[in-house]
């Protein structure tokens, strides 16, 4: 499940990119980053998305901010009607755009907190989702060159959105180019690759070229989590998934996972969500 490196290439004339995709059999899986901010809005679509170690639900309108190179996908499970294809608006922009109009315009200030926060992934409160839901539809039915501002009003209404939720775990910046980012990068592919099989430091810091130690260090200071903090994460949030999303029996989602011992599963989710993995699926069988 190597993130593949996709290439975002504005039309002529347009320094921003954008596609109003729309797929009839389904959103497939396609794990993948690029240098680009992806703001991207899912219509009459359920399903998973995955960005970073984030694993969780998404319904019909879900709204995400996605930073540079945050590996990401989305993976649909059905449609909201049958009889009109997955629809997703996706716009795109380079860091060194918003970083030109950010620095230059006193106005858009709010923005640049919000692309800093977007780093992790955000996704928008439903109300904060509804105040931009008309923009993007305007925005994908104008002329290319009258996109430019209102791709910004919809920036500017975004980041007065308190509510916005990020969703991967912290990852500090780590510059493109550095040994540690390659090193990370090799990492982390793997680790996503085949988190619910049994992972060891000792073969982690092989695929890093690092002591175990020294992959430790490298981890903690730039995820900002140990490594098994964050493969207990991966674990856990696919574990969410499916148990709000199918009846399959918690035993099996255990051992799906990566977990041997159902106690263990059971204690480490209690840990980390304060309740039961019984619990916490009943809290979606109520909404059904």
């Amino acid at each position: 499940m190597k993130p593949l490196l996709e290439k975002v290439t504005p039309p002529d004339g347009a320094s921003w990119a954008w596609l109003d995709r729309r797929l009839d059999d389904a959103i497939p899986f396609q794990w993948h980053h690029h240098p680009e901010f992806e703001l991207t809005l899912t219509l009459n679509s359920v399903g998973q998305r995955f960005i970073g170690d984030h694993i969780g639900e998404y319904g019909d309108g879900d709204l995400v901010l996605i930073g540079p190179n945050l590996p990401h996908t989305w993976a649909s499970r059905a449609k909201r009607d049958a009889a009109l294809p997955h629809v997703a608006r996706v716009m795109w922009f380079h860091p060194d755009w918003a970083a030109g109009l950010t620095t230059l315009l006193a106005e858009l200030r709010d923005v640049a907190d919000l692309l800093s926060r977007a780093q992790r992934g955000l996704s928008f409160s439903d109300r904060g989702t509804a105040a931009v839901r008309p923009m993007i539809d305007a925005l994908f039915a104008r002329p290319p060159a009258d996109r430019l501002t209102l791709l910004i009003d919809i920036l500017r209404r975004l980041a007065e959105d308190s509510a916005a939720t990020p969703l991967a775990s912290p990852i500090a910046a780590v510059p493109q180019l550095s040994a540690d980012r390659a090193r990370l990068d090799r990492v982390l592919d793997l680790i996503h690759a085949r988190y619910m099989e049994p992972l060891t430091l000792d073969a982690l810091a092989d695929v890093a070229a690092l002591s175990p130690s020294g992959l430790h260090r490298m981890f903690v200071r730039h995820v900002r989590s140990p490594v098994s903090v964050y493969i207990t994460r991966l674990r856990l949030g696919e574990a969410c998934a499916l148990l709000s999303g199918t009846m399959r029996p918690i035993a099996h989602i255990a051992a799906d996972v990566g977990y041997d011992s159902l106690a263990n599963f059971n204690r480490q989710f209690k840990a980390a969500k304060q309740m039961t993995p019984r619990q916490y699926r009943r809290q979606f069988q109520r909404i059904r």
